[in-house]
């Protein structure tokens, strides 16, 4: 989504930093975790490097609401070698999101979840083959459904003619990302186009669909196309990476909850 800023880490890095020329240097030994008092004397959990609490771009501690989420972006920090790789540290880019955009703006990150319901993947298979027809009638229709549980009622389109979708169910998509706190709204800006669907992404952020499964399902016409035709080296690349970031966000969504 358009309100993602890329990956920053460390006020450190805003002075000049650029992976492919002037890489950060590991300055750091232990990447811990450690609980704080957070915004309005809530608990929070701290990430912390030798003790110290490394700054987002904005300048605040990666303070984040559950020790599992602190852990998640910990992990990542403790996993660099010699020299810092922002795109090897997708958990630590996401609470910077959350921690220094996501508020502001989280009427027009809602608008834009809302936005994706309104052209939402499943509601427009394949008009053939019918192989492909028939798996997503049998493997998609089960989540409008359960969207349709939620408030959220789609209709499904046919052909490449946009159909529009009720306004109260765009409505109802808007108002259950406005419920989630920062830090799950910003997952769930990120699954949303990921997948192509409000209906996968919602899925994946309430724990109905893990993030894989989720992957699978928004992807099935390419996997049709793969099984017809092959698939080369670089496209299978594109593909595995985009199948990280889905569990990933699969464990950042869980990770909030622990």
């Amino acid at each position: 989504m358009s309100h993602i800023p890329p990956l920053d880490p460390m006020v450190a890095a805003r002075k000049g930093f650029r992976e492919s020329e002037d890489r950060l240097k590991r300055f750091w030994k232990v990447a811990d975790v450690g609980q704080v008092e957070g915004v309005d004397s809530t608990e929070a959990w701290r990430v912390l490097l030798d003790g110290r609490a490394p700054k987002t771009p904005g300048g605040v501690p990666y303070d984040l609401p559950t020790e599992a989420a602190a852990r998640l972006v910990a992990d990542e920090w403790a996993a660099q070698g010699e020299f810092l790789i922002p795109a090897a540290m997708p958990a630590t880019r996401l609470a910077a999101t959350a921690i220094d955009r996501i508020e502001q703006a989280r009427e027009a990150v809602a608008d834009e979840i809302a936005a994706y319901a309104g052209s939402d993947a499943l509601c427009y298979p394949a008009e053939h083959p019918t192989p492909l027809v028939e798996r997503q009638a049998r493997e998609w229709a089960p989540w409008r459904d359960w969207a349709a549980g939620l408030g959220v009622e789609l209709t499904v389109a046919y052909g490449l003619i946009h159909r529009a979708q009720n306004p109260a169910s765009l409505a109802r998509v808007k108002a259950l990302a406005l419920e989630l706190d920062v830090f799950a709204l910003t997952g769930l800006a990120t699954a949303v186009p990921l997948l192509g669907s409000a209906v996968l992404g919602l899925a994946v952020q309430r724990g109905a669909l893990t993030g894989e499964a989720a992957f699978d399902l928004s992807r099935l016409d390419e996997a049709h196309q793969e099984s017809q035709w092959g698939v080369d080296a670089e496209a299978e690349a594109r593909t595995a990476a985009r199948r990280d970031e889905a569990v990933l966000l699969d464990r950042w969504f869980r990770a909030l909850e622990s």
